[in-house]
């Protein structure tokens, strides 16, 4: 006859379940000013951009002097300026985080998610039990099984 076998049977089991709720979230961008000049039959003392007095303001324009090269000829000019952004009077950074968002030239703005019902349980069964959320949400449950034969 022959021996029994012997092995050990090690068996590991866990469990987590992982709610999320988006936060809201702003992303601003300061734009700075641009001068932009352009013309034929046309002489000029340039205009152009001046600097800001201070790091919070934008640049300003400098209008140039243009005068017709030769009367009665045909002539164009174009001349372009976009105000930059300056930074408002009154807004701090404390560590890291501005107190109110400024109102730059371009700002991306993220709706924070809505928990409603959102909900996640598992049980010492491993059973699982995951509600969904409002936007913005995800429940994330797992359970994992281990079994070792030595």
């Amino acid at each position: 006859m022959a021996a029994p076998a012997n092995a050990d049977l090690i068996t590991k089991h866990s469990t987590s379940v992982q709610l999320t709720v988006d936060a809201a979230a702003s992303q601003a961008t300061r734009l700075g000013s641009s001068y932009s000049v352009s013309g034929s039959n046309v002489s000029a003392t340039l205009g152009g951009l001046t600097a800001p007095a201070s790091a919070t303001d934008a640049a300003t324009m400098n209008a140039g002097t243009y005068t017709q090269t030769t009367a009665g000829s045909a002539f164009s000019f174009t001349e372009t300026f976009n105000q930059g952004d300056a930074i408002p009077t009154g807004t701090t950074v404390s560590s890291g985080v501005v107190a109110s968002l400024p109102a730059f030239g371009s700002v991306t703005t993220t709706a924070g998610g809505v928990a409603g019902s959102l909900a996640g349980t598992i049980n010492s069964a491993g059973t699982m039990s995951l509600t969904a959320g409002g936007a913005g949400t995800s429940a994330t449950g797992q359970f994992v099984a281990e079994i070792t034969i030595r």
